[in-house]
């Protein structure tokens, strides 16, 4: 659908950004319910969308996107990539410029750096607002050809969001019907029979600051740094180097301890499996950190599945950021680890001293090799009684490990514990086993 929002008067030029957020802000009517998420597409997008959401008292964030540039014309996009890996490229305009595949890879891989750097840069400190689930409406200063707002709709929609709204002040008919096939309703104050350009529709155009951006990003959190409940809050986990990763952070009120999970071969952070024992452990007091140990390009090299040191090294930096984290950083660290994350969990545990406690469900512990004798914390080594080779795999890392160690053994579950009621006892005697080994001297109640 798309929406002409009431401008109060004939078509003219925005004195700036932030005057522009404010005609937007007059023009939309306030929520009934839930406010939807604002993410404002930076730089530009993040003063505009300011002001509208302290009149619609709607949490505001940031979707991060970087346009990809022609060939000695930057400004000209040909395409866009987004976080979670979102990449739109203008296939047609590709063809008609004659970009070869060798130009268009070197674009696309400094649009996904630069994307990379800004990442760094608006979330090292600062948790996402959790979008799955829960209407989102993006914002930018306009739309000329709308292919950096439709990498950002694709990855909200990739991140669980419900519907997705675009709203401007200025937008070219081109961009909205490209958009109408997007995004769920596509809303501006202007749509003009010609654009020529965004800036021309604004007296003051200047370039939006970094700095600008984190201090609107930080006013916008201030009155709610703080999740409330077991609310769930998007986050993007930093390394001195490599990939930032994507993670979903629940931080229950008074929670007794920071379990980080790390998911088997072919899995994720939205795994149903792991999410269903994240809630468990939630409901028990734990905060819970489900995160991608690997991006969606690594993925796809299956090596790195099984690269246990390059897991093991992300589970480490999780715990080193975990703990820069004002929210959990006083939280003792437990791991949660599947197939071969359980392996990576218990290399994680030999070297990190923050670590402990270990829950490997159905793990691939073997995996672990030599590190396994120089675990020295409390570990519980749960299989399925139907897996028989992994029981096998576990008992033998069980001998091997010296702290205290418990194979418990579910009968009847297999190797994915889909059985009814096997995952239920897998996350009653996880949350059962954090509670009891995470040091409570240490715990932030």
């Amino acid at each position: 659908m798309t929406t002409i929002l009431p401008s109060g008067g004939v078509a003219s030029q925005f004195r700036d950004r932030n005057d522009a957020g404010k005609a937007l802000s007059a023009a939309l009517a306030k929520p009934v319910g839930e406010a939807p998420v604002l993410l404002a597409l930076p730089r530009g997008g993040v003063p505009v969308a300011f002001p509208v959401a302290e009149s619609l008292g709607a949490p505001l964030d940031v979707m991060i996107v970087r346009k990809v540039g022609a060939p000695g014309h930057p400004e000209f996009g040909i395409g866009a990539v987004a976080e979670g890996g979102i990449r739109v490229l203008d296939q047609e305009i590709i063809e008609q410029l004659g970009i070869p595949d060798e130009t268009l890879s070197m674009l696309v891989d400094k649009a996904e750096a630069e994307l990379d750097e800004r990442i760094r840069r608006y979330r090292s400190n600062r948790p996402s607002v959790g979008i799955e689930g829960r209407c989102v409406m993006i914002i930018d200063d306009g739309l000329a050809t709308g292919g950096t707002a439709v990498a950002a709709i694709r990855a909200a929609r990739h991140a669980g969001a419900r519907e997705v709204l675009v709203t401007v002040p200025v937008a070219s008919r081109e961009a909205v019907e490209r958009l109408r096939l997007e995004a769920d309703e596509v809303s501006a104050l202007w749509i003009p029979a010609s654009m020529k350009s965004v800036g021309a529709w604004y007296a003051d155009f200047r370039q939006t600051t970094s700095d600008e951006v984190t201090d609107l990003l930080n006013r916008a959190a201030a009155d709610d740094s703080r999740p409330k409940g077991r609310e769930t809050h998007a986050v993007n986990i930093t390394f001195a180097s490599g990939p930032p990763l994507g993670a979903d952070m629940t931080v229950p009120a008074g929670a007794r301890g920071l379990v980080i999970f790390a998911h088997g071969s072919g899995s994720g952070r939205r795994s149903p499996r792991n999410r269903q024992v994240a809630a468990d452990l939630q409901r028990a007091g734990l905060a819970t950190l489900l995160l991608d140990l690997l991006t969606p390009m690594e993925e796809k090299d299956r090596r790195n599945v099984f690269d246990i040191g390059l897991l093991a090294g992300r589970l480490r930096a999780a715990s080193i950021w975990a703990a820069s984290q004002p929210l959990i950083d006083t939280l003792p660290i437990g791991l949660f680890g599947a197939s071969t994350g359980a392996g990576a969990a218990l290399v994680a545990a030999a070297i990190d001293g923050n670590v402990k406690a270990v829950v490997s469900r159905g793990g691939r512990v073997d995996l672990a090799g030599e590190a396994l004798a120089r675990v020295n914390i409390p570990v519980l080594l749960i299989v399925g009684s139907g897996d028989p080779e992994v029981f096998q795999l576990n008992r033998g890392a069980e001998a091997a490990m010296r702290g205290i160690t418990e194979l418990a053994v579910i009968p009847n579950a297999g190797h994915l514990f889909e059985e009814p009621g096997a995952l239920e006892q897998v996350g009653e005697l996880a949350a059962e086993w954090f509670v009891r080994n995470l040091d409570p001297p240490q715990m932030g109640r």
